[in-house]
């Protein structure tokens, strides 16, 4: 459970004159959840870039334990990433919107294909032995998300919320080793980002599958995070449990500011002193 599963060893991307990513190292266990943190415009989402295979690294290089063994992902074309078992959601919700939610998780199957275009065409057998494993891996998945009062409807007329839940589920149709979360919480309410937790903790103790997150909101990485890596302007700031990155000096001045600032807010309690210190827990870049 402590071996890395996926392991970025000094990555550098620049686009043009902009360094947006400098010298970032980190490794993902397997059986852990990683999140990435840090303002807009951190160097986060570029990394899940790199990872996608989306992007190349200007320098250095991620190592990734597939199926046969540790290789160079950054050598991998981007069509071969899923069949590798790196599953990705993104911030903002890539569905099909005109095809119904058992549609949107059958098309999550498609790295699990065993059958040939004239196999499919002429509905062989076989054709047929591999619609039903791919319709009944979609069926656990619905089970597993409490999806099935929504499993015959259009995805263009879910709510926000439910759309966020069937977009994971697509990715977990792919039977990933690693899935990649991209602001899960984005446009959730309250309740909604409490499920979300409650679903990414399933994900990790109940499937066994590793998660590499990005995410915003702080309640929710402190409650499901095993280690979190702070970032801003594309260098890594502090790496450890939530609790170690939140109370950070530097990460609470990349959130709140420089230190006078974090003075100003610092709340008086009639009778006892200043606070002493103040962490970035709650706080939303």
């Amino acid at each position: 459970m402590n071996d890395p599963l996926l392991s970025a060893k000094n990555l550098s991307v620049r686009f043009g004159g902009v360094l947006a990513v400098n010298n970032v190292s980190f490794d993902v266990k397997q059986g852990e959840v990683f999140t990435l943190i840090g303002p807009n415009g951190a160097g986060k989402t570029t990394v899940f870039n790199l990872i996608s295979r989306i992007y190349t690294p200007t320098m250095g290089e991620i190592s990734y334990l597939g199926p046969k063994g540790m290789l160079k992902l950054t050598e991998q074309p981007p069509q071969n990433v899923a069949s590798l078992g790196i599953a990705r959601t993104f911030q903002n919700i890539e569905l099909f919107e005109h095809a119904s939610v058992l549609h949107n998780l059958l098309i999550g199957r498609h790295t699990h294909r065993e059958t040939s275009l004239w196999q499919d065409l002429f509905f062989t057998r076989k054709a047929r032995e591999t619609e039903l494993k791919a319709r009944e891996k979609a069926e656990e998945v619905i089970e597993f998300l409490n999806l099935q009062h929504y499993r015959d409807s259009f995805v263009a007329g879910l709510p926000y919320g439910v759309r966020k839940v069937v977009e994971m589920a697509r990715a977990l149709c792919t039977e990933p080793r690693l899935l990649l979360l991209d602001e899960p919480s984005s446009g959730l309410n309250v309740e909604e980002t409490d499920d979300m937790a409650f679903w990414i903790q399933d994900i990790k103790h109940e499937l066994g599958i590793t998660v590499l997150m990005v995410e915003h909101d702080m309640s929710l990485v402190s409650k499901v995070s095993d280690r979190v890596l702070a970032m801003n302007q594309g260098e890594m700031l502090a790496m450890g449990t939530p609790r170690e990155v939140q109370t950070d000096p530097g990460v609470i001045e990349a959130y709140l500011g420089s230190i006078d600032d974090v003075s100003s807010l610092r709340r008086k309690v009639s009778g006892q002193p200043d606070q002493d210190s103040v962490g970035v827990e709650g706080v939303q870049a």
